[in-house]
């Protein structure tokens, strides 16, 4: 049996603990009766997951990737597309000591732990007690069943007292269901640090083999640059050029030479950012990644899948999704309190004043009953507390679209940038090349007297500028498409690829 109710509908603002005594045998066996037909029980709304319109395909998906599919082992190690030894141990190890990671798995076994402590309100209590006691009782009382006035005596006493709520209109139901919820929760919450650290661990290296070939490039230019101020002082030591000449290759080269130390700083600070991703000190990857490596190659495309595939891909859509069914099911635990509760009391043990007939039959002493306790005037702070769990739960549908919209949103970007970075990139070869033969061409005019000096320093100027901008494009292409990975929700799956075993997850109650 459901039964729902709403702010509208509750009870009036009133209420007061209305405590009754202890029932007969027969009302014991009623209550326990009713707990059993009230198994199904349960007040406030039940949680259906929202249904999201999405687009049938992205806006931005090449035409030649319609009606592809996207697998989950094609996300679980991504990373491995750019085949390069190095970032794959770099993601191993940060899979394994990332503190962020690390973070995630604490909040997740607090959840365990606090849907354990809702599962267990489910059940009855027992307390088991003991005590001694040595007490004299006052001359000017009257005699008593245990004690002559003034006498001195020992009371010894050992027993359970156990208590069982029985849970007729489903509020501990419902609050076990909200954590089961939680636990979901948190679970997707580690699997949403796992994507962004894989991704940030990919960006970081794409970007330190990016900064190296800048600098690579930078160096080769300067190289280039001095040798030619060297050549244009020798010309002007002997008549052929003026010192304006000299002077501007001067100038170039050191220009040239300033952007080398911003350069390198970025390098090292990357290197230290994937330090502490790999839950190390800044510097305990100099010696490793110092040396320059090439920028790894990306392949041209990738499958994307569907947009309705991220719904059940993507962790933080999930993980918003499990928050909404908590603070539905926390309408009910607040709905819940409108109503009376049935708690099952009892208490049995042994009392004596002698030790010696502490433990005998005669000795044992026992109370069971029934009580109810119902609020019937409370100010309005149940009416206001059901109105709050409603809002929240307006609230998390509301974010839920949200991080739908928004991880649609990421795919397309990532989508449009990695199309046209590769057609950026493609240009800025072709100029590259075009500005080899200028300077090539400038240079040959220059020494025969056809073109002033300038030409041949615009000439260089503009191949380095284009190199510059053609290596910061080939690392362009690699990081859009880690961006667009981790839009995909790619990343969580290596779980299962490496052997390392999922947290369970929670079922709904």
């Amino acid at each position: 049996m459901k039964m729902e109710t709403t702010a509208h509908s509750h009870q009036r603002n009133v209420f007061s603990r209305i405590r009754l005594g202890v029932w007969p045998q027969r009302a014991v066996l009623a209550c326990l009766g009713l707990a059993a037909l009230s198994a199904g029980c349960l007040v406030g709304p039940d949680f259906k997951p929202p249904q999201e319109a999405v687009p049938a395909k992205f806006s931005a998906q090449p035409a030649d990737q319609a009606g592809q599919t996207l697998r989950d082992q094609d996300l679980a190690q991504w990373w491995g597309i750019f085949n390069d030894p190095v970032l794959l141990s770099l993601e191993k190890r940060a899979l394994t000591a990332n503190l962020d990671l690390k973070l995630a798995m604490a909040r997740l076994r607090q959840a365990r732990a606090s849907r354990g402590i809702a599962a267990g309100g489910l059940g009855p209590e027992l307390d088991l007690s003991g005590s001694y006691q040595r007490s004299r009782s006052s001359e000017n009382t009257t005699k008593t069943s245990t004690s002559q006035a003034g006498q001195v005596y020992n009371l010894y006493q050992a027993g359970f007292d156990a208590n069982w709520e029985i849970d007729i209109f489903g509020g501990l139901r419902r609050n076990l269901e909200a954590a089961d919820a939680d636990l979901l929760s948190a679970e997707q919450a580690r699997r949403q640090v796992m994507v962004s650290l894989t991704a940030e661990v990919a960006r970081n290296y794409l970007e330190l083999r990016t900064l190296q070939q800048r600098i690579i490039i930078a160096r080769t230019n300067l190289a280039a640059q001095r040798h030619t101020a060297r050549l244009t002082r020798q010309r002007q030591e002997v008549g052929f050029v003026s010192g304006l000449d000299t002077a501007n290759a001067e100038a170039q080269a050191s220009t040239t030479a300033a952007r080398i130390p911003p350069l390198e700083a970025a390098a090292r600070q990357t290197i230290h950012a994937l330090g502490v991703l790999l839950g190390q000190e800044p510097a305990a990857l100099l010696p490793q990644l110092t040396p320059s490596e090439p920028i790894p190659a990306s392949p041209p495309t990738v499958p994307t899948g569907l947009p309705s595939d991220l719904l059940t891909r993507r962790p933080d859509i999930r993980q918003a999704e499990a928050k909404l069914h908590a603070a539905t099911a926390r309408v009910g635990v607040a709905t819940a309190d409108l109503f009376p509760r049935f708690m099952l009391t009892g208490s049995a043990g042994y009392q004596s004043t002698s030790f010696d007939s502490w433990l005998n039959w005669g000795s044992r002493f026992w109370s069971i009953g029934p009580s109810i306790s119902w609020p019937i005037f409370a100010s309005g702070r149940i009416k206001a507390n059901i109105e709050l769990k409603d809002a929240q739960a307006e609230e998390a549908l509301l974010l839920y679209r949200q991080t739908v919209l928004n991880s649609l949103r990421e795919v397309e970007d990532a989508l449009v940038a990695s199309t046209l970075e590769q057609s950026h990139r493609r240009e800025l070869a072709t100029a590259v090349a075009a500005n080899q033969k200028a300077l090539k061409l400038s240079t040959l005019l220059y020494t025969e007297g056809q073109v002033e000096f300038l030409n041949v320093l615009q000439a260089q100027g503009a191949l380095y500028a284009t190199e510059d901008a053609l290596v910061s494009s080939n690392g362009a292409v690699g990081t859009n498409l880690v961006a667009l990975y981790k839009a995909l929700g790619g990343g969580w799956q290596a779980e299962a690829r490496t052997g390392k075993p999922a947290a369970p997850l929670a079922s709904s109650n």
